[in-house]
């Protein structure tokens, strides 16, 4: 496989399309700027709708942006037709072809390069070996599960030892065992590759999994780009907040600020919570968000509350509580050994200022 890593550069891309309902032009991607690392494994990440496979497809080079320039590298990429970018795509649908072997499918791109035939049969069967499909070349693809099939595109797009590798949420096929499966193999054959790979999907654990980048997008705009545990921990908005995982939210008021906590208030209960990075002041109404694994119910604790569901899980209790008039969903992992609150009992919220996160 080629050492060359090239990364991904946006600059102001657009994509604009005719809305066929009021005949107006609407931005399907608006003004995006974006810079994918060399080797870093990047996700396009966001409900259905929002952009990222629009985005996905012009750094392919099946879309045209309509603003904005692409580079893969160093190199300007808006005019190079898809077979002219140093990339290769696997898509939803693997896109094999049903007349051909595992052996001709995985070959087609080399053959397509004039790579001689010795150099051809090693390289494919190299790639067999590694995605899993060793002795398997003279199948056809309507004797392969899903997973095999999806394999097969994998191993068909690395053999071309493309500079950027791109994914079309290419296990939305899949059952949920093999999906788990397939996203920790894709994952360990880039890192032993070290490409660049923009991964599209809509599934948030799949992103939270695979990505050392992952990219919220909403309504054709980035809401958010981090770290898996940035965008988890500490998202920019409650869409993000939302989107990613569960949360709760709560309305309280800033008090004031002491060292690294600031000081809240909600029903007439004082309490800390971590300090954002951006500046709060005394009196302002910010928005609380705490993680349901993040809360434990207890006979003492912070939030007074009313438990209004019960539920036991296995490895963990499920409850929603009721602190005033807002539901609150707490995940209390191996509730081994503590008492168990029921429908209708009194409680307390208890959390630690880490567990916080002020918007």
């Amino acid at each position: 496989m080629s050492n060359i890593k090239k990364g991904v550069r946006l600059e102001g891309v657009s994509k604009i399309y005719l809305d066929p309902k009021t005949n107006k032009p609407f931005k399907a991607v608006d003004s995006i700027n974006l810079n994918i690392q060399p080797g870093e494994f990047v996700t396009l990440l966001g409900p259905s709708g929002c952009g990222k496979t629009t985005t996905l497809r012009m750094i392919a080079g099946f879309e045209s942006p309509d603003e904005g320039e692409i580079y893969l590298g160093d190199e300007a990429i808006n005019e190079l037709t898809p077979n002219k970018r140093d990339t290769a795509m696997v898509f939803q649908s693997y896109a094999l072809f049903p007349h051909m072997n595992i052996f001709d499918n995985v070959a087609y791109g080399l053959k397509l390069r004039h790579v001689p035939k010795a150099e051809i049969r090693t390289k494919v069967f190299d790639m067999l070996k590694l995605v899993g499909l060793e002795g398997m070349e003279n199948r056809f693809t309507n004797q392969l599960s899903g997973g095999q099939q999806q394999r097969v595109a994998l191993a068909r797009a690395l053999i071309v030892e493309p500079g950027v590798l791109l994914f079309d949420e290419p296990l939305s096929n899949l059952d949920a065992k093999l999906r788990v499966y397939m996203r920790t193999e894709i994952r360990r054959i880039q890192q032993q590759f070290g490409i660049t790979a923009v991964y599209v999907t809509h599934d948030q654990s799949e992103a939270m999994s695979i990505s050392d980048k992952i990219i919220i997008m909403n309504k054709g705009v980035i809401a958010q780009m981090g770290t898996p545990q940035e965008i988890y921990y500490s998202p920019a908005s409650e869409f993000v907040a939302d989107f990613i995982g569960e949360a709760n939210f709560l309305k309280v008021q800033v008090d004031g600020t002491e060292g690294d906590v600031v000081n809240v208030s909600l029903n007439g209960v004082r309490f800390p919570v971590k300090r954002p990075a951006g500046a709060v002041a005394k009196g302002e109404e910010h928005t609380l968000m705490l993680r349901p694994e993040g809360i434990r119910v207890s006979e003492t604790g912070i939030l007074p509350c009313k438990v209004a569901l019960s539920c036991f899980m296995g490895s963990y209790q499920n409850y929603h509580v009721m602190v005033g008039d807002t539901l609150v969903r707490i995940t209390d992992n191996h509730p081994v050994g503590r008492r168990i609150f029921n429908v209708g009992e009194e409680a307390y919220l208890d959390f630690s200022p880490v567990d916080t996160h002020l918007m």
